[in-house]
């Protein structure tokens, strides 16, 4: 039986998911809690106590629930005065979730490129962006791989704006012994469905200001004071408020931190030992002196494989695997009409890797048995022998 049938024939194996949680009699019986007993004097117990540990965990002062990381971002943007004429750095190659809170504040999103190592906002290509209307740098830890957080640091201080992390996706990763989380005025995580730790959907905003994060709840609930009368608004704001079976399933994942994060960092592992093989390929890198906590693995083709995201997509299909495209350029995407012609040229990295980039299955159900399957099939379209 040749390579080709052997994977064929195995597809009769449970489907293999991209993304999905681990969840466990702990998170039931936290949530059965929340259930029974967290109403009336106790209505938001799971989210302040989500809230404090969390943002403990990461060494910030505040930890802030929202519904989602985009209200987060959002949240963010707003306290800090974002608003019309003002210019905010993102890079390419991430969901459009980091961008769209700009787009909100009727401000201006400005792309820059990726680094060709980690995939990261490139540093350069932000000094080169610059103008004196940036308000501000919102670096993303893209798939759990770290920004080089000092360079970016030091661009937002010497030209005095602000550094925001991206968090999302990348609960777990550690920077030259710093956790993810901890960088920047403000650090955003998502709890969606596909993340590490899930509430479902769900975000966390953390900050270490006092005024910033009294600015944030106050935006969060309305305009309204925490010592302020009964329904009395001063402001029109937002309704960003979680709730508290939500916190109760993120607090419970969040005391198994460890092994969910230990669970991801597996995954990598096997597959880069898998694929340790295959010249002339990447995967998600170690940041420097630090790890990462890979939320999902991401590979690069080199360019002496010829192969592109859609027609690796298209391959691994037929022969019953999924996988997912690297991010596209955000000012390719019709979302943003006119940008392509102006940032293709300046962001040489970010369209060039989307392009031969794809994302492997990384749901907390998949096997041993799977992965390799994933890289028989990775083997296979790229013309290596498999097992």
């Amino acid at each position: 039986m040749n390579s080709r049938a052997k994977i064929e024939a195995s597809i009769i194996m449970k489907p293999i998911y991209m993304a999905g949680p681990w969840i466990t009699e702990h998170e039931i019986g936290v949530v059965e809690d929340a259930m029974r007993n967290g109403w009336y004097e106790h209505a938001y117990d799971y989210c302040e106590k989500f809230q404090k540990e969390f943002a403990s965990y990461h060494n910030r002062k505040y930890g802030i629930m929202t519904p989602n990381c985009t209200t987060a971002i959002h949240l963010l943007l707003s306290a800090l005065g974002v608003g019309d004429g003002d210019e905010v750095i993102l890079p390419e190659c991430t969901w459009i979730a980091t961008g769209a809170g700009i787009t909100y504040q009727r401000a201006t999103p400005v792309f820059c490129d990726i680094e060709p190592v980690n995939w990261c906002l490139d540093p350069q290509s932000v000094d080169k962006q610059i103008t004196p209307r940036t308000k501000a740098i919102i670096a993303v830890d893209l798939f759990g791989n770290m920004p080089l957080m000092d360079e970016l640091a030091e661009i937002a201080k010497r030209n005095n704006i602000v550094l925001i992390e991206d968090a999302a996706e990348a609960v777990g990763s550690t920077y030259k012994g710093v956790r993810a989380g901890k960088f920047g005025i403000g650090s955003v995580f998502s709890f969606h469905r596909t993340k590490t730790i899930t509430t479902g959907e769900g975000g966390m905003l953390l900050l270490d200001d006092d005024e910033l994060y009294e600015r944030c709840m106050f935006l969060r609930d309305h305009g309204r004071k925490s010592d302020g009368p009964m329904y009395y608004n001063y402001e029109v704001t937002y309704k960003y408020m979680p709730f508290n079976l939500q916190a109760a399933l993120g607090y419970a994942q969040f005391q198994r931190i460890d092994e969910l994060v230990g669970r991801k960092r597996e995954q990598l592992l096997m597959y880069r030992e898998r694929l340790n093989e295959i010249d002339d390929i990447e995967l998600n890198p170690e940041p420097p002196a630090g790890v990462n906590g890979a939320w999902i693995t991401g590979l690069v083709f080199g360019k002496s494989h010829n192969m592109t995201k859609l027609k690796a997509m298209e391959e691994m299909s037929g022969l019953g695997v999924p996988c997912r495209p690297f991010f596209y350029p955000l000012s390719s995407l019709p979302a943003y009409p006119g940008c392509r012609e102006k940032y293709e040229p300046l962001n040489p990295a970010a369209y060039d890797i989307s392009m031969r980039g794809i994302n492997l299955p990384g749901a907390a159900n998949v096997t041993v048995e799977q992965i390799d399957k994933v890289c028989d099939g990775i083997k296979t379209i790229l013309g290596y022998k498999t097992r």
